[in-house]
């Protein structure tokens, strides 16, 4: 739990940060893991093959809506709730998913 918190007040930081001074939001955009661990003297260690992206979603004319990355099917666990409410043909997963990853949309898309 400890390391956790660790993690999200490293976070709340890198945020902060990028808020309140410029240069280091284009930093952090140009360049992450540099400007992370300038900032919190952190060692940002990525799996191999990945990188780190970072958008600057700032501006609050705009709606900002991120595409994940498709789900492995190795990878995902559902519990039997989830299970039964796949094979009855249930949405509610995928709309739990879509809720949790896009909050403001379901208050903009009407249908």
């Amino acid at each position: 739990m400890g390391q956790n918190k660790n993690k999200e007040e490293v976070l709340r930081l890198i945020i902060s940060k990028a808020w309140e001074d410029i240069d280091f939001r284009k930093n952090l955009i140009s360049d992450p893991i540099i400007a992370i661990e300038n900032l919190t003297g952190a060692k940002i260690i990525l799996p191999e093959g990945k990188t780190l992206v970072v958008n600057d979603q700032t501006d609050k004319s705009k709606v900002y809506m991120n595409i994940p990355v498709e789900p492995s099917m190795e990878d995902i666990e559902l519990n039997e709730e989830q299970l039964e409410i796949i094979a009855g043909g249930g949405q509610t997963v995928w709309a739990d998913l879509v809720n949790n990853l896009f909050p403001e949309l379901k208050d903009i898309i009407k249908i």
